[in-house]
Order: structure tokens, then sequence, then C-alpha cells
């Protein structure tokens, strides 16, 4: 199947002008791959007859399923595994200080696809049940995509996707095998809200959160966009919480809403936050010189 010139920009301008998302010259080779499977099923030719049909505005409903076809859903539990880890040793520990009070975390996973994420998360408290209990922990996940959300909310998985980042013991654990494949228990799935949201939008309910993850998703996105999508970010991240972006992303040139925490590579402050981090930081060396 062929992918022409003229069909390339369409489709990419149609992602873009949906999710803001980019679908620049170095990825257009994803396009056969994402959209073969609908065009069979619709019994569509070619990618230039597709290309007429959504022109021709018979069938809206293609549109939409044209663009999530294209959307990268790339995900697996405890990706990377790293910044779970630096979660557990470092922010959280700090959170349990500062919500002492109000025995309340709220943690938003932007961009989590079929939910592996926001699951990892719900799986990383609740394998330290004992020194949570009696708190209310709050873990939302969201992705532009209804299709990936309406997974994520049924938390069934594959064999193979099940176990990319899981041991065996967590596995057996917080999952049980059925016949259509393997479901989060329902203590863990209970434990995550998922909805439908575009990052470039107002921060879903509650608009406030003490960890931000937006990992993997600000790439893709043109230099304006990601500019306003830190402005939400900032506005959604609590003054004394933090955000994490991916292993390929920074806001150094991108935004000037965050800074890197001093203290703990591959986290983020807000500036304007009532702990600015890099004065913290600068302070504290200066008091031990």
């Amino acid at each position: 199947m062929q992918v022409s010139d003229s069909s390339s920009r369409i489709l990419a301008g149609l992602l873009e002008a949906r999710t803001g998302q980019q679908l620049t010259m170095n990825r257009r080779w994803r396009i056969e791959t994402a959209l073969s499977a609908l065009l069979r099923e619709r019994g569509i030719s070619t990618l230039d007859e597709l290309i007429t049909i959504l022109v021709m505005g018979k069938e809206p409903a293609l549109s939409n399923l044209v663009v999530e076809a294209l959307l990268n859903n790339e995900t697996y539990f405890f990706r990377d595994r790293a910044p779970f880890d630096l979660l557990a040793r470092h922010a959280l520990p700090q959170l349990a200080t500062k919500r002492h009070s109000s025995k309340r975390i709220r943690i938003w996973s932007a961009g989590c696809s079929t939910g592996q994420e926001a699951y990892s998360l719900a799986m990383l408290f609740a394998e330290n049940a004992e020194q949570w209990r009696g708190w209310t922990i709050d873990v939302l996940g969201t992705d532009v995509s209804s299709t990936v959300v309406d997974r994520a909310r049924n938390g069934t998985y594959s064999q193979f996707e099940v176990q990319r980042g899981l041991g065996i013991n967590q596995m057996i654990r917080w999952f049980e095998e059925r016949d259509d494949g393997w479901r989060a228990v329902e203590p863990i799935r209970k434990s995550v809200r998922f909805q439908v949201h575009n990052l470039l939008e107002t921060p879903p309910h509650p608009g406030e959160f003490d960890i931000v993850l937006c990992r993997n998703v600000l790439l893709y996105l043109a230099a304006d966009k990601r500019r306003l999508a830190f402005d939400r970010l900032a506005s959604a991240v609590a003054s004394d919480g933090c955000l994490m972006l991916g292993a390929g992303e920074t806001v150094i040139g991108q935004t000037d809403r965050f800074a890197a925490d001093v203290e703990a590579r591959g986290l983020y402050r807000r500036t304007d936050g009532d702990a600015i981090v890099e004065k913290r930081g600068a302070d504290r060396r200066a008091a031990k010189a």
C-alpha cells in the first residue's frame, strides 16, 4: 500500500487538528501499518480512497477511527522501572510527610494509553498497603483516545501485555486469568479511574494533583502546542507537587513554568510553587559552604 505525499499531509493534518500531535516526516512510516487493519475492515482498497471518503465527509465516524489508529499507544507495566523507583524512593515519602494531616494523595497519569501506567501506580501503593493504611489515594488515568480508555477501564490484557514489566508474583497477585486474558483484580481496578481528556484542554477534576506523570507525550507535539501543554500541566500540579516526564523529554528551552528538581533527577517542580527547588538546592549548598 503506497502512501502518497498528499495523503500523508492530509492524515498528519487531521491528527494534529484533533489531538495536537504531529505526525512528522520521520514517523510517517507508521501510516501504512497503523491503518492497514482499518482499511481491511472497511473494505477500502487504498489510502487515497480513504482520503476521498474523509474529505467528502460521507462517514464522520471514520475520521475518529483514523485518528485513534494513528495515535502511538505504546506502553507497558512499570515502563522503564526507574521512574517508579524514583517515585517510591523520593516523591512519595516526601508527600507522606507533607500530606500527613489530610492523608490524601492525588496522581494524574496523562496520556495513559491502555492503562498500564495507572495500574502500575495502584500496585505501587497496594504493595505497601500498611504504609498507606487510612490514606485516600486517587489515581486518574486520561487519554485522548476513547478506545484505549475503554480498554483501560476494563483492565484486561493479553498474556504478552501482562508479562511486559511484571514479574510472575505480581501477575499472580494482582491479576486473574480468564478466557479473554488477564484482568486486574477488583481492588486494583477500583483504585484507579479513567476518562477521555486532551492534554491541551483544562486539567481534569479535581484540577490539582500532587504528582503528574506525562511521559512520552509532549515529544509528539509542535512547539507551540507543547508550551500550551506545559501551561496546562503547571495549572494542574500542586504548588509543592511534581511533574514527571519521559526519559527523552525536558523542560529546558520548552517552558519557564517548571524547573528540574536538583535532588531528584527526572522530577520537575513548578517555578512559581511554594518550594522552588533550584533556590532550595542553592540555599542548602550555600549553608554547607
